[in-house]
């Protein structure tokens, strides 16, 4: 199997082995797929890649990706996938089956998500085709996910390489799978649509609505007890931790569900609630109940949360930055009992 692996990756030229730690800086497809227009306070000026950490050429020489190839990220997925295949024999055929054997992204996610979701009434051969004709029909889909890697890659220091945040990480793959959700409950396949949240929900304990409209460049970092109900709108480039709720107000239907801009950070254990605005380039700190507006590049911590300090330079990007601890100086030299009841 490892030499059949090796063959089907086609000969790509050999470079030095990646560093595990190293953090990098990629380049992000252009907000395809995103919903930046209907979030609130989109700007231009946080679209701008982060300027921290190793350049993404280094990282494609490192792999023996030239310049100027078409599809350089999936290129570097499958020679990840080889080496990987060739340094752990017993990731050989896994490997094989789900990325060195696959033609595109498109199809190596497909096969993933439905090896990961499947089940004895829901077959894995159904939701290979659905995976893979759903992203056909919409490539907006392919290039968020191109994004949502690079995100992957680029803010979490946990993650070593391009075809571990594709493979490994459960957030992006949740993330991926409401995607293809979203695209069945937008075209009247809501029963289905329905049926791949639920799946999501038991394999990876995030539940998406697939009615959330959901930006590209999303970061879910670990992803356990992520909530983002029907009406909920994230843009594009913001990152969330483990456990954040976009919650509703009550039992009445409507717009009723958080509105996030592009570029926000929203801490562990956060709960948002209500049709909120989070403006761009915000910051929510983690345990934070928010059930007000948040500015642009305003941070808002405590329970109910309140904005601490003025808004952030321009140039700030919460979202992509992941300084989750910043502001804690500031609220120390506070008032406790202004951000507590």
């Amino acid at each position: 199997v490892v030499a059949a692996a090796a063959a089907a990756d086609g000969g790509q030229a050999k470079g030095a082995p990646r560093s595990s730690n190293a953090r990098r800086t990629l380049e992000n497809p252009a907000g395809a797929g995103s919903r930046r227009s209907q979030a609130p306070g989109a700007s231009d000026a946080l679209d701008d890649e982060s300027s921290n950490g190793v350049s993404v050429e280094e990282i494609y020489k490192s792999l023996g990706v030239a310049e100027g190839v078409e599809e350089r990220l999936w290129l570097a997925i499958r020679e990840e996938a080889r080496r990987d295949s060739e340094s752990e024999p017993a990731l050989a055929s896994f490997l094989y089956s789900t990325i060195l054997a696959q033609d595109s992204l498109e199809a190596a996610l497909a096969f993933h998500c439905a090896n990961k979701l499947a089940s004895p009434t829901l077959l894995s051969t159904s939701l290979v085709e659905l995976f893979r004709a759903t992203m056909a029909e919409d490539v907006r889909i392919g290039e968020a996910v191109r994004a949502d890697i690079l995100a992957v890659a680029e803010r979490d220091p946990a993650c070593c390489s391009f075809s571990q945040a594709l493979l490994y990480f459960k957030g992006f793959m949740a993330l991926e799978v409401h995607r293809v959700a979203h695209r069945l409950w937008e075209t009247g396949r809501r029963p289905l649509a329905l049926a791949l949240q639920s799946r999501v929900s038991e394999v990876c304990h995030v539940d998406f609505h697939p009615g959330a409209q959901i930006g590209s460049g999303l970061l879910l970092d670990h992803a356990t007890g992520i909530v983002v109900g029907e009406t909920a709108v994230i843009g594009d480039n913001c990152s969330m931790l483990h456990h954040v709720t976009l919650g509703g107000t009550g039992n009445v239907g409507g717009d009723r569900h958080p509105k996030v801009g592009d570029c926000v950070l929203i801490g562990a254990s956060s709960t948002l609630l209500g049709p909120i605005e989070v403006g761009c380039g915000a910051k929510i700190g983690a345990g934070s109940v928010v059930l007000t507006d948040v500015p642009a590049r305003a941070t808002f911590v405590g329970v109910p949360a309140r904005q601490l300090g003025g808004a952030m330079p321009e140039t700030s990007k919460p979202g992509t930055e992941m300084d989750q601890t910043s502001f804690i100086k500031d609220l120390v030299s506070a008032e406790w009992s202004d951000f507590i009841i």
